[in-house]
């Protein structure tokens, strides 16, 4: 007979397992709660973002809908499901679910900006404009609506939407750090349209400064991981590791840092015939859980916990297929351009030995102002100070000269100049790296009709162009401390 308290155990049992590195004896203990545990609860939040984090995206999302039908159902529990259906690509069922929704929640400002969101990943900005201002005149103290606007319009001077946010300012700083760190960055980025450098660069240090204060960015330690990568995944060290037996070639992966150019390479690929899609896919980490914290050591380990099995990293490759065939599908080839791979590089070309890279680099300062200027909506530390954008650039400097030296033939380093300069020559080169012919539409992405959720999501919609080569040279504050802070990081 079950107890009362069985749910839970089972899940407490699950991250139990988690702790000792055993993804899949979580995941059936998840599966297990999902067949017998009561279908509603308020735990069901926390399972959906166990769940996700595990990679199990369809378990993630019935945990959602369950916490969503739970009582007392309230629009912001919809709207949490929502959101879980949009970040995974399911754009489609988010829409069909508000059309069944009563005429006045649809008509809700925070639904409106979902809807505007929804917008302006599949690239109709006329049309998320429309959603967003609708929402801003219920609700103009929405700094995440303004926000939302501010990445799909182009302001000019004199333009009433900049006087009506700095109107609005002083009351925002009401709303909680994040909210109004989001809501200035949304203001700093009108003041760049306009062409007011000096404004814009005050503005984005007033927005930087309470996130620094959130999201504090431990830089010792993360150089000491780029050191120990760099000491111990080393030619002789990985005859350490059993080879692995999955020989798959679908998931081609695009790395850099952020603002990089990574998102108009992922829009190329995914504008060829051969490709089926892509996105920040935040799988690969999930099938690794088994590797411990990613180190060689906890890659040794995972194999002596697994004595008797001849093909350990195969079966991650596998698990991680499957994490993919979950999301897109079993037909096509995809894009993974997750953020921070290059921490993660040694162990997913020995888990996946046909798997090819494209590295994306960029001029530092040109690629650091670009991070400064943006607001991540994922959790980036680094990116709130010049000082810590520099050592995180010079750290991935590190990385890159590394694996791209021990594996030549499988990372292909993009220089952004040259590709926006001559993409009739590069583009070529970046297919035939991934081992496909090129087609007339993959020379003009900005066309491809698909979804897009990252900060470019605006400039990919643009034909590939030079006009943010150089960028940095109009911030002369900011380029002074970024490059003092480069050469001394």
């Amino acid at each position: 007979m079950t107890t009362a308290s069985a749910p839970d155990n089972r899940v407490l049992q699950a991250i139990d397992r988690l702790k000792t590195f055993d993804r899949r004896g979580a995941v059936a203990l998840l599966r297990e709660e999902f067949a017998n545990g009561s279908p509603t609860g308020d735990r069901w939040r926390s399972i959906a973002r166990l769940s996700f984090t595990i990679g199990e995206l369809s378990l993630s999302h019935e945990a959602a809908r369950r916490y969503a039908m739970s009582p007392p159902q309230s629009l912001d529990r919809t709207i949490s499901y929502f959101r879980e259906l949009i970040r995974d690509g399911h754009e489609e069922t988010a829409l069909k679910q508000i059309d069944a929704l009563p005429v006045k929640l649809r008509e809700h400002s925070s639904i409106l900006h979902l809807l505007g969101t929804i917008a302006t990943q599949t690239g109709d900005f006329r049309q998320a404009e429309s959603h967003f201002r609708r929402a801003l005149a219920q609700t103009p103290l929405a700094p995440q609506s303004w926000f939302a606007l501010s990445v799909i319009k182009t302001f000019s001077a004199g333009d009433p939407d900049i006087s009506l946010m700095e109107a609005l300012k002083p009351d925002m700083k009401q709303a909680e750090p994040k909210l109004y760190a989001q809501f200035v960055y949304a203001l700093a980025k009108a003041y760049d349209d306009t062409g007011d450098r000096v404004k814009a660069y005050q503005l984005y240090q007033e927005g930087a400064e309470p996130m620094r204060a959130e999201e504090a960015f431990d830089l010792q330690a993360w150089n000491r991981t780029t050191d120990q990568l760099i000491r111990d995944y080393q030619p002789e060290k990985f005859k350490l590791l059993t080879p692995s037996g999955c020989d798959s070639e679908r998931v081609t992966f695009v790395n850099g840092a952020p603002r990089s150019g990574t998102t108009l390479v992922e829009q190329i690929l995914a504008s060829h015939s051969q490709f089926h899609d892509g996105a920040e896919l935040n799988l690969l980490r999930a099938a690794l859980i088994p590797a411990g914290d990613f180190s060689l050591l906890g890659a040794l380990n995972y194999q002596l916990r697994n004595p008797d099995d001849t093909d350990p990293w195969g079966e991650i490759g596998r698990d991680y297929l499957a994490m993919i065939t979950e999301r897109f599908g079993s037909t096509g080839r995809i894009i993974d351009k997750t953020l921070n791979h290059s921490r993660l590089m040694g162990l997913l070309l020995h888990t996946l030995p046909n798997a090819r890279v494209i590295w994306l680099r960029r001029n530092p300062a040109d690629c650091a102002l670009s991070c400064f200027r943006t607001y991540f909506t994922a959790s980036i530390p680094w990116s709130w100070s010049v000082s810590d954008i520099a050592a995180y650039m010079k750290s991935e400097d590190r990385l890159h000269t590394h694996w791209a030296s021990l594996f030549p033939d499988r990372i292909l380093t993009v220089p952004y100049e040259e590709l926006t300069a001559d993409p009739r020559s590069w583009i070529p080169r970046i297919l035939a790296h991934v081992g496909v012919d090129a087609e007339p539409q993959v020379f003009e992405p900005h066309k491809s009709e698909r979804s897009v959720m990252t900060a470019s999501v605006a400039q990919v919609r643009n034909p590939i162009s030079t006009s943010r080569v150089g960028a940095s040279q109009a911030y002369a504050q900011f380029l002074e401390a970024f490059q003092r802070a480069y050469q001394t990081a």
